[in-house]
């Protein structure tokens, strides 16, 4: 099964963003990560309909930020990106009258429900503004 890399190529594209004076073009993005412009409209379209970016068309148009980084939660943008699944992990429902089934999705869904809460609870406590600053501080360290 294949990662879910939206919220990560998207945080690193927003930090890139907030470092430039001018708008990027989804050409400019979408050569950035390796994909094709209208994906990368598609995707930051729901970064859009949230507040988080703006777009403007024409000659020097493209995308910007239309808040700063310190407003913007890594979980803010998972939600914005349709908030996928955290886990790939599933339950098997195979069986639903095995009781060895049903003991077995009960401890997993507990567990699954206990992670997620602390990763959304992660996510929503550290800001794009910090990311930011941890990559500067890693650029005055080369």
């Amino acid at each position: 099964m294949r990662n879910d890399t939206r919220l990560s190529r998207m945080l690193h594209v927003l930090i890139h963003m907030a470092r430039h004076d001018q708008p990027a073009t989804s050409d400019t993005i979408a050569q950035m990560l390796g994909t094709n412009p209208v994906v990368v409209r598609r995707t930051m379209a729901l970064l859009k309909k949230e507040g988080y970016v703006r777009s403007e068309k024409g000659h020097r148009g493209g995308w910007s930020l239309a808040k700063p980084l310190a407003e913007m939660t890594l979980l803010n943008i998972h939600q914005a990106l349709g908030a996928s699944s955290l886990f790939a992990i599933g339950l098997s429902t195979d069986h639903p009258q095995c009781l060895v089934e049903q003991a077995v999705n009960a401890a997993l869904t507990e567990a699954f429900d206990a992670a997620q809460a602390l990763l959304l609870e992660r996510l929503g406590s550290v800001t794009l503004e910090q990311l930011a600053n941890d990559f500067e501080r890693r650029f005055r360290e080369l």
